[in-house]
């Protein structure tokens, strides 16, 4: 996720936690710019956190909720459960993609001026619900991505797809969508991702933008204990106790 509070960090303890930043400290080149390289990523740090060798319920919002569906695809050995916040099994259109990938390439201005267009555009993608107190953490927390970081990410969306491949995700999946999303259509990928998923849960966010989970009123920890999906996690998984 983007910036999850650290309150909500603790309380869900027993959920790795996909953070995006993964991608921007990676920033694979031009040769490895493919989902699969973030995919190894995640595995090793599931191998890694996850004690025992357990699989782990992964949650992965926007960008992350992709690189999260296809390690549960490549992966599932390792994958007892998805949480997909506001994502997509494929980026449209395309033709957005490659205009901010011209539009980054050719800033007419430094790389650190991008935190004063960060801070003007924040309404459109946060909830209207979230303090700017917390807007303002957010953008530090993600201050240090850099315009490779970016461009890395978009790339790897030009060639993500993974809608021909869902009905093989054979987990519980719980797909959260805002419905004041202004990135993404989020209501209806989740929508088109949970009918193909056997087996998966939809819960709309009302009122809430495409970054969502440090707005005050969204509890992860009961999103979670509520999901009907959390029943089926074996003790072998790794799921949250009652």
């Amino acid at each position: 996720m983007d910036a999850v509070a650290e309150e909500q960090r603790s309380r869900v303890l027993d959920f790795l936690v996909l953070d995006v930043e993964v991608a921007a400290r990676r920033e694979p080149d031009d040769e490895r710019g493919k989902c699969d390289v973030l995919v190894d990523d995640l595995a090793g740090v599931i191998g890694t956190a996850s004690p025992g060798g357990r699989p782990a319920v992964v949650l992965g919002e926007s960008f992350g909720g992709a690189v999260a569906l296809s390690c549960a695809l490549a992966r599932p050995d390792l994958v007892a459960g998805l949480v997909i916040v506001n994502s997509f099994p494929r980026f449209l259109p395309q033709l957005r993609l490659r205009l901010a990938i011209a539009a980054l390439r050719a800033l007419p201005f430094p790389w650190q001026a991008m935190s004063l267009v960060r801070r003007f555009t924040a309404f459109r993608l946060h909830s209207s619900y979230t303090h700017r107190r917390e807007i303002r953490r957010f953008l530090e927390l993600t201050a240090a991505t850099t315009r490779r970081g970016y461009l890395a990410r978009l790339k790897i969306l030009r060639q993500y797809d993974v809608r021909d491949r869902l009905s093989g995700i054979r987990l519980p999946t719980l797909f959260l969508a805002s419905d004041r999303d202004h990135l993404v259509p989020a209501v209806a990928q989740a929508r088109y991702m949970a009918e193909r998923v056997s087996g998966a849960s939809l819960r709309v966010l009302t009122g809430h933008g495409h970054i969502c989970l440090i707005a005050p009123n969204i509890d992860l920890d009961q999103i979670l204990r509520d999901w009907p999906g959390r029943a089926g996690f074996s003790p072998r998984a790794g799921g949250p106790g009652p």
